[in-house]
């Protein structure tokens, strides 16, 4: 299971995408639309965790998902997520990414180190901490989470053209799991993986012949909104 975090005013942590509400899929607690210019106003770093709760980000539904089932949602804590997951199954892998940039310290979440302590923290609570991966974009995030907790998997998430061997150099350590974009796999880049002794997990591969590709040059696992599709990859 793949997810998003932000934090919210009260340092819980939020399943979101974005660290704010999304005006194609959100609405105020009055039922008001959110235009685009103002999307950004309403950061979940602002507000707490009661108040995150009465926007409803499911009942119009996301046009980019059209099959998905339109229903009144909101954005819910990493607690509630793990605890819910847990009453079904407690043998899921997550994949948490902790979505942070520098610019947005202080503003759209807290300092890195306390948001690495924030996660840290809950996957113990939920004891999912062996059964985790944290990934991100942010080398300060990744750096962070090593520091505070190196027993925890991380992954390395890239979408820059820069190359292995500096990505690696700007990180300053070798993670578990190395996240490119998925059309930035190669077969010199599975090499690569392998000699660093790194899994190497794409992301967001949604078409099978992508998904049939990135299998045939070696990948160890495929990140995707759609994990139904990956049994079709088999069949002609």
């Amino acid at each position: 299971m793949e997810l998003d975090l932000a934090v919210s005013k009260d340092n819980q942590l939020i399943v979101s995408h974005e660290p704010w509400f999304n005006p194609v899929i959100c609405r105020q607690p009055n039922g008001d639309s959110i235009s685009r210019r103002d999307a950004e106003k309403f950061l979940i770093y602002q507000l707490t965790a009661a108040e995150i709760r009465e926007f409803d980000c499911g009942s119009w539904g996301n046009p980019r998902f059209p099959k998905q089932q339109k229903m009144k949602a909101h954005k819910p804590t990493l607690r509630e997520v793990g605890e819910a997951v847990r009453v079904k199954r407690s043998n899921i892998l997550w994949n948490i990414e902790i979505k942070s940039q520098p610019q947005w310290d202080g503003e759209r979440h807290p300092p890195v180190e306390e948001f690495a302590r924030l996660v840290i923290a809950e996957l113990n609570n939920l004891g999912i901490e062996k059964n985790a991966v944290v990934q991100s974009f942010d080398v300060r995030a990744l750096q962070a989470m090593r520091q505070q907790a190196p027993e925890i998997r991380l992954a390395f998430l890239i979408e820059n053209v820069r190359g292995f061997d500096f990505n690696l150099e700007k990180l300053g350590f070798t993670p578990a799991i190395y996240s490119p974009y998925y059309q930035l796999v190669s077969k010199k880049l599975v090499r690569k993986c392998r000699a660093n002794n790194m899994k190497l997990i794409p992301w967001t591969v949604n078409d099978v012949p992508a998904m049939r590709g990135l299998i045939h040059l070696g990948v160890d696992g495929i990140i995707t909104d759609y994990p139904n599709r990956i049994g079709e990859v088999g069949k002609k």
